[in-house]
């Protein structure tokens, strides 16, 4: 029985700290909203137990921090943090697709393309539209499932973890932009289409090319702001 609600508790855990991930990346909760346990626990009908623990969790992920005597806050990202968000995605990510070049396509992997590819069709279709909460989700899957083709999870999760980071910074902004389909990437099937092919140059450039238009973004912000 004990095992039982162990299992209960985590699971609604889990639940929880989905739910607000999912409110903050929604815009939501926006940067600087403050909160406790108590009013999560009764917002949510639950217990304050996993509610705390979804909480914490959530703040290791970087998404919230703690606010002194007042609960927890969505941690506000600043431009800097977002280049660093970016330059740290950089150094892995081009590492991470010429591995996978080099590997070539096997058997089981062009399978999982099948599913990445479904993946950046819909996200490229919400980029189109400017429909940015489903762009987010469609964004944050087709990255993981394709990064997971390399088969390490230690660096799966932590580049989903930056990615999820880089939207927490990005919504905000982005909400306010009067043509959003305009600022958006939308290269997902063309990368997807490299590296099936193995065409190691031009998955070098789309993800160049990717890691580029943040920044290029990012300054944009830079130079509105002065």
């Amino acid at each position: 029985m004990a095992g039982s609600g162990a299992v209960t508790r985590n699971t609604l855990r889990q639940q929880i700290a989905d739910a607000l991930r999912d409110e903050v990346l929604a815009g939501r909760l926006p940067p600087g909203t403050e909160f406790t346990v108590k009013q999560i626990a009764e917002q949510y009908e639950v217990s304050a137990t996993p509610v705390r623990e979804a909480l914490v969790d959530l703040s290791a992920q970087g998404l919230l921090e703690s606010a002194m005597h007042r609960g927890f806050r969505v941690r506000v990202y600043s431009v800097a943090d977002f280049r660093g968000m970016v330059e740290a995605r950089i150094l892995i990510v081009d590492g991470i697709f010429r591995r996978l070049v080099e590997r070539g396509t096997s058997a089981r992997a062009a399978e999982q393309l099948v599913s990445v590819r479904r993946r950046a069709e819909e996200a490229m279709r919400a980029a189109q539209s400017g429909s940015l909460e489903v762009l987010i989700g469609y964004d944050l899957r087709f990255w993981r499932e394709l990064g997971g083709l390399v088969g390490n999870t230690y660096i799966s999760e932590f580049l989903h973890r930056l990615r999820v980071q880089c939207w927490v910074f990005a919504v905000p902004h982005l909400k306010r932009e009067p043509q959003l389909n305009t600022v958006l990437w939308r290269g997902h099937s063309e990368l997807v289409d490299a590296v099936t092919r193995a065409d190691a140059e031009e998955v070098r450039r789309l993800v160049r090319a990717y890691n580029q238009h943040g920044l290029d973004w990012a300054a944009g912000l830079e130079a509105a702001d002065a």
